[in-house]
């Protein structure tokens, strides 16, 4: 069963050490070879509307044997099962093949991928409530790195699918339950789309959001934000906003990162080029907030064999600057998977599990009074 608790840093060996090596050796046009899918895009139906209601399609569910959100480190618990908030949780890219845009939903090693990040990512809001992750037809890694019209259209599918299960997410909840949305990664740039399409259109459904966790993609404070439904979480216990960090030891380069976003148009039809990025200090729970490593209540440190984990508590400060990137000095030797430019972006969650945690249920008790 320990085996089964290997935790989102052990996917990287998969996800990332490849690209990282091809990156270092040859730059960015070896990791389009390597990982843009050379097929064309396959059309598929959409998701229907109800086919969420099946157990299987679900990596995460309250009801689920051996659910994998439920896990912790030693010293913690997982809430009650039916109290708190319904939380909403869009796992990161675990589908790495060139062979398809999109991965197939039951490809048991993209599935056994997803559970590891559940166990790494979601489990930080376990306390707060009930963790639901659907299974989707994710993007492979490979559409974003490319601008190609396939990349788009891989992407519109995979949000189809995330779009049907939150349906399901809700009919399954009820009415009146407080919810928390979160994410990462592919995951959070499909939360931005729900934000947008969902949230920012039904007052009735925006009232019952304690909090949504963008965590791992930029968010536009100009072009983006206003049509998402929320404003950024300004104080530790405001509620009914959006938190959103992207982690960089330094000295920083996030160059990478905002080249592509400075191509990009935002939600209110602008570009994106030179506008600010929503910054959430997690340490604090406040925006361009600065905090030292003392204020860290626990960063999840992998065993030597990946098999385990044990929390690090005061090692890692955080600072908001520059574009709205979050800098945490040094940076801790978590492992060997940090991405080019000092990019802790596999390690988002990990660096801050406990303040997450505790922001979560914090922003769930001011929600209720």
């Amino acid at each position: 069963m320990a085996r089964k608790f290997l935790y989102f840093v052990a996917v990287m060996i998969v996800l990332a050490i490849a690209a990282l090596l091809a990156y270092r050796l040859f730059g960015t046009d070896m990791i389009r070879m390597a990982m843009v899918p050379r097929a064309s895009f396959e059309a598929q139906s959409e998701a229907p509307r109800n086919i969420y209601a099946r157990k299987i399609l679900w990596l995460a569910r309250p009801d689920k044997p051996g659910n994998p959100a439920l896990w912790t480190p030693p010293g913690y618990a997982p809430g009650p099962r039916g109290t708190g908030a319904a939380i909403f949780f869009i796992h990161p890219t675990s589908y790495i093949n060139r062979d398809h845009w999109n991965a197939p939903i039951d490809d048991p090693e993209t599935n056994a991928r997803a559970e590891l990040f559940l166990r790494g990512q979601a489990s930080a809001f376990n306390e707060a409530g009930d963790i639901w992750a659907p299974r989707y037809r994710q993007a492979t890694f490979g559409a974003f790195l490319t601008s190609a019209a396939e990349s788009e259209r891989a992407l519109a599918l995979a949000y189809g699918d995330v779009s049907a299960a939150f349906d399901r997410f809700l009919k399954e909840v009820g009415p009146t339950r407080p919810i928390i949305l979160a994410g990462h990664s592919q995951g959070s740039a499909h939360l931005t789309r729900l934000l947008r399409d969902r949230i920012a259109t039904d007052p009735t459904l925006r009232a019952r959001i304690v909090a949504a966790y963008v965590v791992g993609w930029p968010v536009s404070r100009t072009t983006d934000l206003p049509r998402m439904g929320l404003p950024e979480c300004r104080t530790a216990e405001q509620t009914g906003c959006i938190l959103s960090w992207e982690s960089f030891a330094e000295p920083a380069d996030p160059s990478l990162i905002v080249d592509a976003y400075d191509a990009t148009i935002g939600f209110d039809g602008r570009p994106r080029k030179g506008t600010p990025i929503v910054c959430t200090n997690p340490l604090t729970g406040t925006a361009d907030a600065a905090a030292p490593a003392t204020a860290n209540l626990g960063t999840l440190v992998p065993a030597a064999d990946l098999a385990t984990a044990t929390m690090a508590v005061g090692s890692v400060p955080a600072r908001c600057a520059d574009r709205g990137f979050l800098l945490i000095g040094d940076g801790p030797n978590l492992g060997p998977y940090v991405l080019p430019g000092n990019n802790y972006h596999v390690y988002d969650y990990s660096l801050f599990w406990a303040n997450v945690r505790a922001d979560a249920n914090r922003r769930l008790k001011a929600f209720a009074q």
